[in-house]
């Protein structure tokens, strides 16, 4: 497949770029004159209370540490190869209560003095957890990894420049294979710019159910004899043993394909010495399994049913919960198609040798009727020759999709349903700086390899629904003689 789309998208646009360019031979800058190697690092972190696994509320705490490689070199004067490789890695506190259900201390000194050698408390026979507290699931950490390989080709006049992508990542419950290709044509003394861009993702989930909904799954009307609730007690919303709790409304997916097909069409172009500007719009279809299996759902028409310890669950939605977790109903269901169209703008203006203005602006709409605005502003101020201080600032308002709505606020007789916050009402800001040091001639040299630019960028993001995170990358670009 991916040899197939190379031949039939490269070797025809590289034989008309060949046709378009004067057989006189004259010398040509190369499209990039050394490889270049760039290694990049972030650190993120995130807290909130709205979980989408435990149906809208919850500790949302997260971490993730993220490297990339990226590799890109000169095949020949006018064709360049690149290699992009990263693997990330995440602790979630929201993810781990997938199986939320810890079966208690399981024996053990926990009180830092010395006296090791008394007898133990028997472990408790009844699990806990609770919505507020991560749980030691294996679901807790993941990793994803992911690498993608691109070709460009200039022609000899350097108009043209055509390309391809592959791409491919995995993370323990989704795998994503995608392929892509992009032309551009340069004109008005290469100050005019258009540029189309395709590509298509064939995604497949590996359906991972909420511990209760898996059972229910796996033994059917039986479960609360079987499995893990083998000997666990259930409790109604009054704190009383019962075996009335059945979802009945959960049915296991049967199609866990997700496909995503996407255009874009750019136009950019310098109108002064000082200022140019660029629009683009997107063209976005999305296909099959849209939800996320493991995000709960709980019902307002439906009783309350519950694992762990009975105290808590008069204040089961604040954190005062220690030990209680509630059952759910169903998971998240949305339909399986989705269009998406955005568009926008970017003006830049010189305003000195120093100092540089970047705007940017898009909004967006979707037939789920989620419609969002999004504005970036950046200000670059030279320092000195090398060094550059990039103070950034972002806006973002979006409106709710017509299938969301906050726990336990959706009724059984719905089709679709979602409590998942991103799809929610919201504004959002996020404010930060960048200081870049770069050096064109790569002065500082480790053998043949020299430093080019070193990029350092610190973010911080608040939403109006609570949420904030935190967000710093660290960016090396080397040259190879």
């Amino acid at each position: 497949m991916q040899k197939l789309f190379l031949f039939l998208f490269i070797v025809p646009f590289s034989t008309l770029l060949a046709q378009e360019s004067d057989s006189t031979t004259v010398y040509k800058k190369r499209v990039l004159e050394s490889a270049e190697i760039e290694f990049l690092m972030s650190g993120y972190n995130q807290n909130g209370s709205n979980s989408s696994v435990s149906g809208g509320i919850g500790d949302e705490n997260l971490q993730d540490a993220a490297t990339n490689i990226v590799v890109s070199m000169p095949l020949s004067t006018d064709d360049v190869l690149t290699f992009d490789v990263g693997i990330s890695a995440y602790s979630s506190a929201s993810s781990s209560n997938i199986n939320p259900f810890n079966s208690g201390a399981s024996g053990g000194d926990d009180d830092d003095d010395d006296d090791d050698d008394k007898v133990l408390a028997p472990a408790p026979q009844q699990p806990t957890g609770t919505p507020w507290q991560a749980s030691s699931g294996a679901s807790k950490e993941d990793m994803l990894a992911a690498g993608s390989l691109s070709y460009s080709h200039s022609s000899d006049d350097r108009k043209w420049i055509v390309g391809t992508d592959i791409h491919f990542s995995n993370e323990y419950d989704y795998t994503s294979f995608g392929v892509g290709g992009n032309v551009s044509k340069l004109f008005n003394g290469t100050n005019s710019e258009i540029s189309l861009k395709a590509n298509v993702y064939l995604d497949q989930w590996k359906p991972i159910y909420p511990t209760e909904l898996h059972e229910y799954d796996k033994y059917g009307s039986s479960f609360l004899n079987n499995g893990y609730f083998e000997n666990i007690t259930v409790y109604n919303e009054n704190g009383l043993g019962t075996n009335q709790y059945v979802p009945t409304q959960f049915e296991a997916i049967a199609d866990s394909k997700r496909n995503s097909y996407s255009g874009t069409l750019g136009f950019s172009q310098v109108l002064t010495r000082n200022l140019q500007f660029s629009v683009f719009m997107d063209v976005v279809m999305q296909e099959g399994l849209l939800s996320t299996p493991y995000h709960r759902i709980y019902f307002a028409d439906k009783d309350d049913y519950y694992i762990g310890d009975t105290q808590y669950i008069s204040v089961y939605e604040t954190r005062d919960n220690k030990g209680v977790y509630r059952l759910a109903d169903d998971i998240e269901r949305l339909p399986d198609t989705r269009l998406k169209l955005p568009f926008g703008a970017r003006i830049n203006y010189y305003l000195s040798e120093r100092i540089s203005l970047r705007t940017y602006y898009r909004y967006y709409w979707d037939d789920w009727d989620i419609t969002s605005h999004t504005a970036n502003v950046e200000l670059p101020i030279k320092l000195s020759d090398k060094f550059t201080l990039t103070p950034a600032y972002r806006y973002y308002m979006q409106t709710k999709a017509k299938y969301f709505a906050g726990f336990e606020q959706h009724l059984s007789s719905e089709e679709f349903y979602t409590s998942d916050y991103d799809l929610s009402e919201f504004n959002a800001q996020q404010y930060g700086f960048g200081l870049s040091y770069t050096d064109i001639f790569t002065k500082a040299k480790i053998w043949k390899i020299g430093l080019k630019n070193v990029d350092l960028r610190y973010q911080h993001y608040t939403r109006s629904n609570g949420l904030t995170a935190d967000i710093a990358t660290l960016g090396f670009k080397f040259v190879v003689d």
